[in-house]
């Protein structure tokens, strides 16, 4: 492994405004979004769920307890969720969730473990043909792993 000294360092400084201009360069949409970023006060979607529809985002959240083995879907949420959100009568009704479809059948990860989970998002009312599980935001295509 070749060692860069501090003057090789400091040479390069000017250069890394150019580096992420470039093509998969660092760009600010790479960096994780909030779950709340994605909706107004009035639950109506934000500026920046807007803006990042069709596009590839992170974002940070725990998995909720999955509602079937063997699929590649489960349900991100801002807070660690012991039990199904949707399953438990009389659970509060989540309003900080994301539908996550993944690229492959999901390995289910402790509802305590936070993951890091990349996607394309989608906006508006939409409902699993397979689950029957209706979502306002999605993110597919997804992957995912701990953040």
């Amino acid at each position: 492994m070749t060692r860069l000294s501090r003057r090789q360092i400091l040479s390069l400084l000017p250069a890394l405004p150019l580096a992420a201009a470039l093509p998969g360069g660092v760009r600010a949409q790479d960096a994780a979004i909030r779950l709340r970023d994605l909706y107004n006060r009035d639950l109506s979607f934000s500026d920046l769920a807007l803006s990042n529809e069709g596009q590839r985002i992170t974002i940070v959240g725990f998995m909720a307890p999955p509602l079937r083995a063997e699929s590649n879907f489960f349900v991100l949420t801002k807070m660690p969720m012991a039990v199904c959100p949707f399953c438990e009568p009389g659970m509060p009704w989540p309003d900080d969730i994301l539908a996550v479809y993944a690229k492959r059948v999901v390995d289910v990860v402790p509802f305590n473990v936070p993951l890091q989970t990349s996607g394309l998002l989608e906006l508006g009312d939409c409902v699993d043909p397979e689950l029957g599980f209706y979502s306002k935001v999605r993110l597919t295509d997804a992957t995912y792993g701990r953040a």
